[in-house]
This record gives structure tokens, C-alpha cells and sequence, in this order.
């Protein structure tokens, strides 16, 4: 799939690694670089916006609504000093928003979890939902995804001391945690059917658990274990290489709207002008030491 590469080199340098100490120090994202290219974003003429029921609506509010985190270090992390939201996603949709009025702060934020995305969109308290989000059939039918924007698969985390258990294949009889809503239940039901599930609302509760001890292990999106490891802590390790399907990312749109099509055209924009690859380097590459760009995942 088109984030192969990226998962190899990831890998391969976290089994080098061993301990899982690749980003024990922690590398902050490039705050400057992140905001300079954010505001060099495309902005939509007036006839691409008024072809969209969905752009023109956030167009006329004067703000876009998004349902997104606050705490995912690669993807979506807050920084209070300054206010800002930066990472993978948050500029994804800062992106869109300056796209459609021109101004990337134009967002009113609501914070989600894995349990509650789906629902602020049926309920039109949100206008998009952004937040290494799995396009999954259920999901699909409650509501509509733009993209993929990016794939992954499914990981193990564990703390760095723990030598019993290498892969998923040693999860049998063990504590394992996993987000409650997140394809982490049905992954395991699949490759560790043995093991004793705990389901918690939260990625950070999840993380809680296995770093207390209350769990023997962790498995969730292995780009979510990545922004665990990349906060430096240097108290936990993957164990064994991602596994299972490719996980698409997509982003969440009330069912049936038109504003799929619209942010499959801006995603399509950002992928051709190079925006794309210069935002996962930025957000990701250079904080994981990865240095080839995957190619983003095809589009419909």
C-alpha cells in the first residue's frame, strides 16, 4: 500500500533501536516551518466555493467546525503556550479552512474520542471530524469519508522491560488494552482471540493502564503508538512490526454530503502541489526519523 515504505523504515529503525529509546529524547515539531506552510495554503476562487452546498454553508458561517484532539503529538497536539494546534491532521484541516475562507484559525474546535465521532456528525455539531479516523464499513454507514488521506496498520506497545511478549502471537493469556469505538476490539478478537481485552474510552486511559501496570499490553493504530513513543518518555517499546489490514484514515462528513467530493479535490490539490509530502515531513518525517516520503494513498 502507499505507506509501505514508511512502515518498513520505521520498523526496521525501532528493531534497531531495541528498547524503543528512537525517540527517547523527543523532537518537537518545527513550529515555524509548520506555520509557514500553512499559510502558503491554496485558497479556493468563489465559483469552486459556491458549487459546494457544504463549503458554501461554512463560507457563510465564517468558520469551519471540526471535531478533532488535542493530544495526539504527531497528528493533533495543543501547544498552550501559543494556542496553536499542530501535526499531521491539525494541518490537514487548518488547510481546508483556510481553503474555504482563506484564514487557517478560522476553526471552532470540539474535542472528540474514538466513541463519540460519529455521533457530533449526526447530530450537526460538527462540520468535519479529523482525527486518525478509520474509514470502516460500519462506520460508512452513519455517516461519509473524504479521502484516504494516509493508512496503517495495527501495532503492539508494551513497557520497555517487558521481554515476554514480541509480537501480537504473545498475547495469549495477557491483559491487553485497546480503545473503546477504535477497531482495536475486532483486530484482537482476530489476532489474539486468547487474550483478556480491556476496552477504555481514551488513548491516553489506554496508556495509562500499560505504563501502571494494570495491562501487559497496548494495541491500537501503530501511528498512535508512534506519537506515544515520540514523546520521549522512553518507558514503552513496540513489539514486532505493524500487522493486519491497512487501516485508511479518512475524513468524517455528515452522511451524504457533498463535501466528500469537495475535499477529495482539495486533498487531490495539496497531493500534486507538493503540500501533502512537505506537511508529512514536517509533522512526522523529521520526528521519526523517517526520511522517504510515502506516496499518499490513491483517491476515488
Amino acid at each position: 500500500m502507499s505507506i509501505t515504505t514508511l512502515l518498513k523504515s520505521t520498523v526496521a529503525a525501532l528493531a534497531i533501536a531495541g528498547s524503543g529509546s528512537l525517540l527517547a529524547q523527543g523532537t518537537p515539531i518545527d513550529a515555524a516551518a509548520f506555520d509557514a506552510l500553512v499559510a502558503a495554503g491554496p485558497v479556493a476562487s468563489p465559483d469552486v466555493i459556491a458549487a459546494s452546498p457544504w463549503a458554501s454553508k461554512i463560507k457563510q458561517a465564517g468558520a469551519l467546525r471540526l471535531g478533532g484532539t488535542q493530544t495526539s503529538n504527531l497528528f493533533s497536539l495543543l501547544n498552550e503556550k501559543d494556542g496553536r494546534m499542530r501535526g499531521f491532521d491539525a494541518g490537514l484541516a487548518q488547510l481546508v479552512t483556510r481553503y474555504i475562507l482563506g484564514d487557517a484559525s478560522k476553526i471552532q474546535f470540539t474535542q472528540v474520542n474514538s466513541s463519540t465521532r460519529e455521533q457530533v456528525l449526526i447530530n450537526g455539531q460538527v462540520d468535519m471530524v479529523m482525527a486518525t479516523y478509520s474509514i470502516t464499513p460500519a462506520r460508512a454507514e452513519k455517516i461519509s469519508f473524504a479521502g484516504p488521506y494516509y493508512t496503517s496498520q495495527a501495532g503492539v506497545l508494551v513497557k520497555s522491560n517487558n521481554k515476554a511478549i514480541q509480537s501480537y502471537n504473545d498475547l495469549a493469556g495477557k491483559k491487553v488494552a485497546t480503545q473503546a469505538g477504535s477497531t482495536g476490539p475486532a483486530i484482537l478478537a482476530q489476532f489474539a482471540p486468547k487474550s483478556t481485552v480491556q476496552e477504555f474510552q481514551t488513548h491516553q486511559e489506554a496508556l495509562d493502564s500499560l505504563r501502571q501496570g494494570r495491562v501487559d499490553a497496548y494495541v491500537t493504530d501503530h501511528t498512535l503508538l508512534l506519537n506515544a513513543l515520540s514523546l520521549g518518555t522512553g518507558d514503552a517499546k513496540l513489539a514486532g512490526a505493524p500487522f493486519g489490514a491497512q487501516d485508511p484514515y479518512g475524513i468524517g462528513l455528515p452522511k451524504g454530503s457533498d463535501g466528500v467530493a469537495f475535499v477529495n479535490a482539495f486533498l487531490k490539490k495539496i497531493e500534486a502541489d507538493g503540500t501533502w509530502a512537505k506537511l508529512w515531513t514536517i509533522s512526522i518525517g523529521q520526528r521519526t526519523g523517517s526520511t522517504a516520503v510515502p506516496t499518499p494513498p490513491a483517491l476515488p
